[in-house]
């Protein structure tokens, strides 16, 4: 197995030219600010290539990329929602964090790497079926999950979301699917509103664990011990996807957890340690949210070195 016990790094240039209005959280300097603090780790790096359409439409309908397509702007800005917007780069980025997420997933389960994180933008957990919102375009982790069902022939497939807010998107586009087993962690209450325990998927395959504002750490590793390790270990996923956003962070301002870099790392060295013991180790993480830039940087490069030690 070629560079087996490695961890790719998956980005594309192209994920900087999706550009967001004056004071929006969701900007460039998110990504240049991960990056940069990923720079000196020794990884595999890798350009996102663009996805195929194919991967979109497995999640998303055909007249939904044609919306998109139509309402690109020229210049400035076109607004969807009150906090999504396009601009001239949009498309192209959004292509590239798809490609990212299905490249991870094609070195993955290739065996030319034993993980993969995709340092993309926009980032996807929030796009529905027919909607984009919450900042994003396209379904990054639920159309990865997808390919590597219906591409490469899994039978089973996680989706873990450690984001602070719901991914409402991802438990939209896999809702029906018993082959993807969605576990999420968000705040609640909190936007979008939804992810309540009650909402369980059509086959029972969803699991959400609202966590309290102004909870921490503590309650954030009781959820996971308590209801999220035993759900993994009982569904024996063959790949596990993570969407990290890293939003919960104490310093980030969207929200209200109080979790500290160090429980980035341990979410991350737990869902390795699984890995290992379920599927080979084999781990596909994107990008998410995240917006206060230190803490976003911090706790994005304690998320990755877990992936290295984990991959040694």
């Amino acid at each position: 197995m070629t560079n087996a016990a490695k961890t790719a790094l998956i980005t594309h240039a192209d994920c900087l030219t999706h550009v967001t209005p004056q004071g929006h959280p969701e900007r460039v300097a998110r990504l240049e600010h991960v990056l940069h603090a990923l720079e000196p780790l020794d990884l595999i790096r890798v350009s996102a290539p663009m996805a195929a359409e194919d991967d979109i439409l497995r999640v998303h309908p055909a007249g939904y990329l044609d919306n998109l397509r139509r309402g690109l702007p020229s210049d400035g800005f076109a607004q969807i929602d009150g906090d999504t917007f396009l601009s001239p780069g949009s498309l192209d980025a959004a292509f590239r964090a798809a490609g990212a997420a299905v490249r991870g997933v094609d070195m993955v389960l290739g065996g030319d790497v034993q993980n993969a994180f995709a340092a993309i933008r926009p980032p996807g957990h929030h796009a529905e079926t027919e909607t984009a919102m919450g900042f994003c375009l396209f379904g990054n982790a639920a159309l990865a999950a997808k390919h590597a069902l219906d591409h490469h022939g899994l039978n089973r497939v996680a989706v873990v979301d450690f984001d602070v807010h719901h991914g409402n998107g991802t438990q939209d586009l896999l809702w029906d699917d018993p082959r993807a087993l969605v576990i999420t962690s968000q705040q609640m209450p909190l936007w979008p509103g939804s992810g309540r325990p009650d909402e369980d998927g059509a086959h029972g395959n969803i699991l959400n664990m609202p966590l309290a504002p102004d909870s921490g750490g503590a309650e954030m590793k009781a959820a996971y011990e308590s209801q999220a390790f035993p759900r993994l270990r009982a569904f024996k996923p063959e790949l596990i996807i993570i969407s990290a956003g890293f939003d919960a962070h104490q310093d980030d301002p969207l929200a209200n957890l109080n979790w500290s870099t160090g429980d980035f790392a341990w979410i991350t060295a737990e869902l390795c340690a699984l890995a290992d013991e379920l599927c080979q180790g084999r781990i596909v993480s994107t990008l998410e949210g995240g917006y206060d830039l230190n803490a976003l940087a911090a706790a994005t490069k304690a998320h990755v070195q877990e992936l290295m030690k984990a991959a040694t």
